[in-house]
């Protein structure tokens, strides 16, 4: 590959519109002194200096972000996207800020993972050079109990499973064709879109510390591990 080639982040922050007396949206929540999603975006950039970062955030929190980003002095580059009504059209308007012939690379990251480690980001982008499509996973530590077939369920093997997490790195060309497909109920992610065009999807090993803030439990978890990387 030549060194002409871009790279960029997409970051989609999702979560409801700040109406009166709804929670705060969970990227908006501080952690260790700042806002979650601040967080997130400096992870990008730490990664690599370089990378084109693209926010994609509901239009109705983009004014209360802007207030968030002057109160805490937070300066670092990126374009803002709208949100769309769904996380697969947020994406598709991430991906059209990107211009058509571009020839490179793109991560799609979940606003609300904030520790996803620069190995995780590298080791992603790295092998996408050549895979094209490309997820983080973990193995599956719980036992886990399928309940498809029947009331009871019944226990499955865990090794036949992985966890899977974001970014999700793509070569560009190639998930600009794939989200100019109708949106369908089974895709569940970014991959399950590009895997619709019959592209194999290649696993690399994600990082523990990459939780996906939703809970308040994710929030107290998500305090001690911003003091364990600082």
């Amino acid at each position: 590959m030549s060194h002409k080639t871009s790279k960029y982040a997409i970051i989609v922050a999702g979560g409801k519109g700040l109406r009166m007396g709804a929670d705060i949206p969970k990227q908006f929540l501080p952690v260790g002194g700042k806002p979650v999603l601040m967080h997130t975006i400096s992870r990008f950039h730490a990664y690599d200096k370089d990378l084109k970062v693209i926010l994609v955030l509901p239009k109705e929190q983009q004014d209360y972000w802007q207030e968030l980003c002057e109160q805490y002095h937070f300066n670092e580059e990126y374009q803002l996207a709208d949100g769309g009504a769904s996380r697969f059209q947020s994406c598709k308007n991430g991906l059209s800020m990107i211009p058509a012939d571009t020839v490179g690379l793109v991560g799609i990251h979940d606003g609300v993972r904030p520790f996803v480690s620069c190995e995780t980001i590298a080791r992603c982008f790295d092998t996408a050079q050549e895979a094209k499509a490309v997820i983080p996973v973990l193995p599956v530590t719980d036992t886990l109990r399928f309940t498809g077939d029947s009331p009871s369920g019944r226990n499955v093997q865990r090794s036949d499973y992985k966890a899977v997490q974001t970014p999700q790195v793509f070569d560009i060309q190639l998930i600009k064709k794939a989200y100019e497909q109708e949106e369908k109920a089974d895709f569940t992610d970014d991959a399950s879109v590009v895997e619709h065009l019959g592209q194999t999807v290649t696993m690399v090993e994600g990082n523990r510390e990459n939780i996906k803030i939703t809970t308040p439990f994710d929030l107290k978890v998500a305090e001690v591990l911003v003091i364990h990387n600082s």
